[in-house]
Formats: structure tokens, sequence, C-alpha cells
């Protein structure tokens, strides 16, 4: 069983602050943490993760005793590019957050991977930090991708610790080409695995996406260690809210991301799997469709 607290909301620093404490979440004291936001590109949440969450999150961990605190990215435009036009750079710098450009990372820290069985042809690269992370925060939207990947959430989210191109090879349109699109972006995540996930579901892309599409309101934010638990809830949201075909003619577990995870024992396998938890007494209706949703697959 992974435990999801999901929290009903329009507040994200309120969203933030008890959907962590709902985990009863253990082991940030005295840990260096890195935290993976979605700066893909610098549109408005949930095209990209909002700065107010962000600082939301760094806010919750200095509170809990994190020793330090890194923001690593490697965006589709330049990174730092995008960082600046989002304008986190002076408020990360506020709170004593250093920022870790993925672009400028060196070719001995990109690392190899060649997984038994994967779908990439000559396997990928994970950026080192992401691998040696003392304490990993990975934190992604409620959206569709509408270029092949259906759902743009917490597996897709890690499309970013793998580079665009590196040693003459372009990785991205490897995977953004392949028929097998959404098996390759599970297989990204094998490697490593985040201690916390926390998904912003207050702004949502229920088609398009993954910079612009049409929007809802989502009006929550969920927390859990588990990335295909996480899934699996942005999903039902979606389903919640109403989507596009590929999400609600498509149960759950049959997303191929969600699929492949689970066969890669990243995470649950069912929805009978998900511990689904209300973070406060605020969010007990939401909590209700939401379990609804995950019981009617």
């Amino acid at each position: 069983m992974s435990r999801v607290s999901l929290a009903q909301t329009a507040d994200r620093a309120t969203g933030v602050k008890s959907s962590i404490a709902a985990l009863n979440l253990q082991g940030v004291k005295g840990k260096q943490v890195l935290i993976k936001p979605n700066f893909n590109t610098a549109d408005p949440a949930p095209g990209s993760t909002h700065n107010d969450t962000l600082l939301a999150i760094v806010d919750e961990l200095w509170s809990r005793g994190a020793a330090g605190i890194t923001v690593g990215e490697r965006s589709y435009p330049p990174t730092r590019q995008v960082m600046e036009q989002k304008g986190i750079l002076p408020l990360l710098a506020e709170r004593d957050v250093r920022v870790l450009d993925f672009d400028t990372l060196s070719e001995t820290d990109w690392v190899p991977q060649h997984p038994a069985e994967s779908h990439w042809k000559n396997g990928f690269r994970i950026a080192r930090p992401i691998l040696e992370a003392e304490y990993l925060v990975s934190t992604g939207c409620l959206k569709t991708h509408q270029f092949g990947g259906v759902i743009t959430l917490s597996l897709k989210l890690h499309v970013g610790v793998v580079p665009t191109t590196r040693n003459g090879f372009d990785y991205m349109s490897e995977l953004h080409s392949s028929p097998r699109q959404q098996e390759l972006i599970a297989e990204i995540n094998a490697p490593f695995a985040p201690d916390l996930v926390i998904m912003d579901g207050i702004d949502a892309f229920v088609d398009g996406g993954p910079a612009t599409g049409r929007r809802a309101a989502g009006n929550a934010i969920w927390a859990t260690t588990d990335r295909v638990a996480a899934d699996a809830v942005g999903v039902a949201l979606l389903k919640n809210l109403g989507s596009n075909p590929a999400i609600m003619d498509t149960p759950i577990f049959q997303q191929r991301q969600i699929k492949r995870a689970a066969e890669l024992g990243l995470g649950v396998s069912s929805p009978n799997e998900v511990e689904l938890v209300a973070a406060d007494e605020d969010s007990e209706c939401l909590y209700q469709q939401i379990a609804e949703v995950l019981r009617r697959e």
C-alpha cells in the first residue's frame, strides 16, 4: 500500500503544508535536498510549476530541518532562460536555495544507463545529481500531453533528468518519435526514486498540454512517496474533471506510462494498493470523489 494525501484547496501554500503533514513525513532533517520541478518551459501553471508551489515546498522543507536545498532542472529552452522568465531566481536566492542548471553538467555527470529489456535503443543517461541526491523531491503539475505522452504527471516530469543531446546523440528526438514513448518515459524513472512527490492540480489541463491546453480548476494538491500512485491519483482527478477520450476511455492502470512503471516495480500495481487519505476536513468532498473514481477502476 502507498499513501497519497489529497488536499482540496485553491491556496498552494496551504495545500503543500497540509498534504505533507498528512503523510507523517520523516527523514528530511539534516539532509541535503534536491528539488526537481516542472520547468520544461516558462508557461504559466500548469504549463510549469507555479512559483508559489515551489516556494511553499522550500519553506516546508526548511521548517522540517533540511540541511540545504537545491533546485535542479533541465528545460526545453535553455534552463537558465526559463528560470529567468519565471522570475524564480531571486525568490530562491532570498530563501538561500542553490540552483543547479543541468545544462552546465559535464559529460561525466550524465551517467549512462543500460537497463535490461528497455525500449530505449541504446539506453539513456541520467543527471548524476539525481542519482546521488541525499533526499530527492519531485513536484509536477496536473495535465494531459498532446504529443504522444497522453499524461504528464510525476513520471513524465523526470524526462528533465535526461539530457536533450549528449555525445552526438539526440535523446529527446528518440523519445518523441518513438511509438513506445510512454514506455520510455516510465523507464527513465527506474534508476532512482524520489523521497517525496508533491503534485499541484489547483490548475489543470484536461486536454492539450504540456505547455498550453484546455484549462480546468482542479483545486487539488496531493503528496506521496510513490510515483505510480501519484500518477494514478492524477489520472483519477482528470477523469473527475472530464478530460479527453485517451483519459476517459482508458482504465487508469492501463495507461501505458503507469502500466510500464508498475511492471518495473516503481510503485503500486492496482487501485487497491493506493491508500488515499484526505489531508484535512476541508478535503473530504474531493477525497470521496477521487476515492470513488479509483474504486470504479
